[in-house]
């Protein structure tokens, strides 16, 4: 059978496909909803250790970063310019793809919202333990003299940090090289296979020499062992990926590209919540120590993990993947809408007084509705992909667009900040303009998916 003919199979809601009746009438039966599919905890567990160490590496250095950007002395005193080499810092962010791929293959429709909610919980908890690491661990011979006066620490004042940092992302990848099992549906198919023909040759061993101790001829048993061995093999479900080409339908390339304009805003919006918490009040921003950032971001973990814990995965049942998507995309835009008005409040007061924070608070409201975003496109990535056996494929194809989005935008965030500072480009807000219509876009794709 050619490729092309292989029928589509799809992630679909938990409904059962309607099977025959066995008195031979050929009706079918009314779909009746399916048990929940029990899912591999510690699989999952170990996944889930290796997706929290992505956002708790990428976002240690976010309450430091723009500081020792300053004290490399690179900017020459100018603090407009932060910006340019902060986005550079950021712009070798790590993936996860792979690990995405394996949540889809021991996933199916029954339990995939439930998994998936999970995901932005895993991330929530990494970027909150993140910022809090960096805060609390930056120059620590400042901080506690008596305990890391040494001469290194002063040297090197975010070492520990990262350090710590390091240390628990190596953990995962030590528990996962033992304990994570293949989960690549061909590679599955092999391994059973294998195990159906070395479970037939036992049974035709045993029973060879039984029909050898009754004088039986082993060859007519023999031949029936083989046509049984084809037999067990062939009831293997064993689906073939498509070629590259088959993979690029309207719903797949939709999907990517509602997937790298979410990546864009969402770096874009990480990269930019620090720039514009350390930047001096003058020139448009807040003003934070370190530290500061540190409980800002940390505090917001904490309440962003309760939130997605408790209400993703009923909202992801209720809604929908594709509503989720959709509402998370406007709340990006809003998230970066509000940052003028902080900027304008902080100059008024010169300094962050309390209408500056209740704009904070208004803000990180809203970034609440940002998470649901990953948990989302990954279901309507699986959903997009053809066949079970193509969504590494699938997967792939969107990690690399997220990938290639995600190390774009450090450097054009926080470039085109910099240029809002220093060209007064309306104000200093040009670039909070500029990723609003983006989010805005985003927005617009996410209402060509299908219902």
């Amino acid at each position: 059978m050619s490729e092309t003919n292989i029928p589509e199979q799809r992630h679909q809601g938990a409904t059962a496909e309607a099977s025959q009746d066995h008195n031979g009438s050929g009706e079918t039966r009314a779909n009746l909803p399916q048990k929940r599919t029990p899912l591999p905890k510690l699989q999952l567990f170990i996944v889930f250790l290796i997706q929290f160490a992505e956002p708790l590496t990428a976002t240690v250095i976010y309450p430091f970063v723009n500081q020792f950007v300053r004290d490399t002395g690179i900017t020459g005193g100018d603090e407009s310019k932060t910006g340019y080499y902060a986005g550079i810092v950021g712009a070798f962010n790590g993936n996860i793809g792979v690990s995405k791929s394996v949540l889809g293959e021991i996933t199916d429709s029954t339990n995939l919202a439930d998994v998936y909610a999970m995901m932005p919980l895993t991330w929530s908890f990494g970027a909150t333990i993140g910022p809090i690491i960096g805060g609390l661990f930056a120059q620590p011979a400042k901080t506690w003299p008596d305990l890391f006066g040494n001469i290194f620490f002063y040297q090197y004042p975010y070492f520990l940090p990262c350090a710590v940092a390091s240390l628990l992302a190596f953990v995962p990848a030590i528990i996962a090289f033992i304990g994570l099992k293949e989960t690549l549906p061909s590679a599955v198919f092999k391994e059973k296979k294998r195990q159906a023909a070395a479970a037939t040759s036992n049974n035709a061993n045993i029973k060879t020499a039984l029909l050898n101790d009754s004088g039986t001829d082993s060859t007519t048993y023999g031949a029936t062992g083989s046509n049984i061995a084809g037999g067990a093999l062939e009831e293997l479900p064993h689906e073939v990926p498509l070629p590259f080409r088959a993979l690029l339908t309207r719903r797949v390339l939709t999907t990517l590209m509602v997937h790298g304009f979410l990546c864009v805003v969402d770096m874009s919006c990480m990269v930019l919540q620090p720039l514009v918490y350390s930047t001096s009040v003058p020139l448009g921003g807040l003003g934070f120590s370190a530290y500061q950032i540190g409980v800002v971001m940390g505090t917001w973990g904490v309440i962003n993990a309760v939130v997605q814990f408790t209400c993703l995965a009923p909202m992801l049942r209720k809604l929908g993947a594709r509503k989720v998507q959709s509402m998370s995309q406007l709340s990006y835009a809003v998230v970066f809408a509000l940052c003028p008005l902080l900027s304008y409040f902080a100059k008024r007061a010169g300094k962050a007084d309390g209408l500056v924070w209740m704009v904070i608070t208004i803000q990180l409201l809203f970034a609440l509705l940002n998470y649901p975003a990953f948990a989302s496109i990954q279901i309507l990535i699986l959903e997009s992909s053809p066949n079970r056996a193509s969504l590494g494929s699938t997967n792939g194809m969107a990690q690399a667009v997220g990938s290639i989005m995600r190390s774009i935008a450090p450097s054009l965030a926080s470039s085109l900040y910099s240029i809002s500072i220093q060209k007064q480009v309306l104000g200093g807000n040009m670039v909070f303009l500029f990723f609003s219509i983006t989010a805005l876009v985003g927005f617009r794709l996410t209402l060509l998916l299908p219902k």
